[in-house]
């Protein structure tokens, strides 16, 4: 069913954008590679973007609570674009170095960070409230499709042809989105008229409040913490996949390719069952069972030396990543004022930031050891995360509090299903 021509905008935009870092995924490590033989240099390109997407986190929250979102995306996304064709030049005219990339990366990183933040808050003005569920499924489809499936492949075999094809495809990408976002609504001032003559709050202060705001709401702050320890569920076995790949499932780095692709197969699935099944069960169930079958599947993989057992526990793995994810998104959603939508979507994703960060470096020191306890060390956080959500997630999901709708913090807000 059409979600209406606002959110169609808005979902062709953030498709365009995810192609361009499919691409981007595979073709900068080459382009890096191209450039230097030391691995800590091409590994530090990664490292270099997480640190950034963490370190400008919070800022951008605050951006995007305080300006028009439209002009937000439109502005990153050009910038983004321009960015990556000028680094397009360079590469084509052989002029460009690891330091040029490394700077073409952090700028890209922190306009990243700032597109993704106002897509996210956008789509409860676009779409009804009750309908998040499918708009965020729709969304999380063509993410997969264009970022996981189209993307890298495309990137491999545009750098191919010459180092800066991909580059440019990239830029040009991004910045085809800025132009197709400019056909999005112009969202009015969150503020009172007679804000306008009070001193504006400094960024530090207004990054304060949406942190207080995640603190002090026990559903949409205990969706956080979940989120944060998920995060080094994830990272823990993941961290070290391509290890597992190769000594456990026997697999070569064709295998490894066809086993990452598989299991996008059951993102996809994730993304048209999420909203069925919150119907069905509501979100605290839905959730709960998302995180036990993470779980399950984790275990499923310490166990087997199969890969063809491996793709599907995978896939099935994957699947409950996208139903987890639709589902608290759209739950935040739900809950968070829209003048505070940037500000604590922020302050979460700085938690789950870190906890991708901690769950790679325990997955690295845990392999050392043997290359299974990573895994079941996942299998057990996911556990442990099931037993927070059925305890913070009861009661009435719904906001009907009027200190939930003017965004001030409450100490125990309502819980719960909807």
């Amino acid at each position: 069913m059409p979600l209406g021509r606002k959110f169609a905008v808005l979902w062709s935009a953030n498709a365009l954008s995810n192609l361009a870092d499919g691409i981007a995924f595979v073709s900068m490590p080459l382009l890096a590679a191209s450039m230097t033989d030391d691995p800590r240099l091409v590994a530090g390109l990664a490292t270099l973007y997480a640190l950034v997407r963490l370190l400008v986190a919070l800022p951008v929250g605050v951006w995007v609570d305080r300006a028009d979102r439209r002009t937000l995306m439109v502005t990153a996304n050009l910038l983004r674009g321009g960015a990556l064709v000028a680094l397009a030049l360079t590469v084509h005219l052989g002029v460009s170095s690891l330091a040029v990339l490394y700077a073409t990366m952090a700028v890209v990183g922190t306009l990243e960070s700032m597109v993704d933040s106002a897509a996210v808050a956008m789509v409860p003005s676009l779409v009804d409230r009750d309908r998040l569920d499918t708009a965020n499924g729709r969304i999380a489809a063509g993410q997969l499709i264009a970022d996981e499936l189209a993307g890298p492949p495309l990137g491999g075999f545009l750098f191919a042809l010459a180092a800066a094809a991909p580059v440019l495809a990239t830029g040009g990408l991004w910045a085809l989105a800025g132009l197709v976002a400019l056909a999005l609504p112009v969202r009015g001032s969150s503020r009172a008229p007679s804000d306008a003559v009070v001193p504006r709050p400094s960024v530090f202060a207004e990054a304060r409040d949406g942190i207080v705001w995640l603190a002090h709401h026990r559903v949409v702050g205990g969706l956080a913490l979940i989120g944060a320890l998920a995060s080094v569920g994830y990272m823990l076995p993941f961290s070290i996949l391509v290890l597992v790949a190769e000594e456990r499932l026997g697999l070569d780095g064709t295998g490894y390719g066809l086993l990452l692709a598989f299991s996008a197969v059951g993102g996809l699935l994730g993304s048209a069952l999420a909203p069925r099944l919150r119907r069905r069960l509501g979100y605290r169930w839905t959730i709960v069972a998302s995180l036990t079958l993470a779980a399950v599947t984790l275990t499923g993989l310490s166990l087997t030396s199969d890969p063809r057992v491996a793709g599907v526990l995978l896939a099935l793995y994957i699947l409950h990543a996208v139903v987890w994810s639709i589902c608290a998104l759209s739950l935040r959603q739900r809950l968070i004022p829209d003048g505070l939508l940037g500000r604590v979507g922020a302050a979460a994703r700085v938690l789950g930031l870190l906890g991708l960060a901690v769950g790679s470096a325990l997955g690295g020191v845990l392999a050392s050891v043997d290359l299974v306890i990573p895994v079941v060390a996942g299998a057990v956080v996911f556990a442990g995360c099931c037993v927070l959500a059925a305890v913070t997630l009861r009661g009435d999901l719904t906001p009907h509090s009027p200190r939930l709708a003017e965004g001030r913090p409450q100490a125990d807000a309502p819980a719960g299903e909807h």
